[in-house]
């Protein structure tokens, strides 16, 4: 029986349920993370919950446990539905009131955690993907992890409807993220990505990745960049937990570069390989705590 996790308490999954009047089914009005599991084991899930716990602060939702807490629950739960690849996807909302807009005076925080299987897109990885432009309509606080993401939807359908894996979101000229992803370019063996500003959210991938930039010497610049320059890029590949660093070799139709995985973006997956590898040898050594 499939187990998650609801207010704290390990459940199965069909014992579960949510009030009607929950602020997040009603206005969107909660946070989310979603962390990857990799040999058993959650992967960044430090980063995660330090993204968590802001985007808690910056909506003023209180969240009812210590980081401490919810990993050892989350592990719990990776253990508890035999996780080997997969997703741990968990949720805070600001609880069940009576339906008024502004935050009720009184109400308890709704958590929510479950697991699913997932596996890597190696394949995709190994030949890149297709991409199509989309202009942002979101609101402007993107760098809250919340879970009003009707303008990510429908960019992702557009992405859908015209065949192709993501949509490429910019506001006027300006290049800002991917509907779920954000977004590098690569021009004379230089990366450029948007400042993690209001305008996108900070990936975790995109954070590890420009840790492994500064640690390797690759030149980064954290700079806003436009159409015309994603269009006449090198490479182009974005980041994201699932989609871990994919390479987008056309754009509305426009071969990227040669049409083909570039050779920074290769060097790149190498180096998150290699992030992902280091969590399988401490598991092997024993040395995680």
């Amino acid at each position: 029986m499939e187990k998650l996790i609801l207010n704290g308490r390990l459940m199965d999954r069909e014992n579960a349920s949510i009030d009607i009047e929950d602020r997040g089914y009603q206005f969107g009005d909660g946070i989310y993370e979603v962390v990857r599991v990799y040999h058993g084991r959650l992967f960044t899930n430090e980063l995660h919950l330090n993204r968590l716990f802001l985007s808690a602060e910056k909506l003023s939702l209180r969240i009812p446990y210590t980081a401490q807490e919810l990993t050892a629950q989350l592990e719990k739960l990776v253990e508890a539905n035999g996780v080997g690849t997969g997703i741990v996807y968990l949720q805070f909302t600001r609880g069940a009131a009576k339906r008024k807009h502004h935050f009720p005076e009184k109400s308890e925080t709704t958590y929510v955690a479950y697991t699913s299987e997932l596996d890597r897109p190696l394949e995709k990885m190994k030949k890149g993907v297709k991409a199509v432009l989309s202009e942002d309509i979101r609101w402007l606080r993107c760098d809250i992890k919340s879970l009003n993401l009707l303008g990510n939807v429908l960019a992702k359908q557009k992405a859908v409807e015209n065949g192709c894996y993501e949509a490429i979101q910019h506001r006027g000229e300006t290049v800002t993220e991917g509907s779920s992803s954000n977004v590098f370019i690569v021009k004379n063996d230089e990366l450029a990505t948007h400042p993690a500003t209001n305008l996108i959210l900070n990936g975790i991938t995109r954070q590890v990745l420009l840790d492994i930039c500064r640690k390797q010497g690759i030149p980064v610049r954290e700079e806003a960049f436009t159409v015309d320059d994603l269009l006449g890029a090198d490479e182009v590949f974005i980041t994201s937990t699932t989609s871990e660093v994919m390479p987008i070799v056309q754009i509305d139709g426009k071969m990227v570069g040669d049409g083909a995985p570039g050779a920074v973006t290769r060097k790149l997956q190498h180096a998150f390989e290699r992030e992902i590898n280091g969590l399988s040898a401490q598991l092997a050594s024993g040395t995680m705590e």
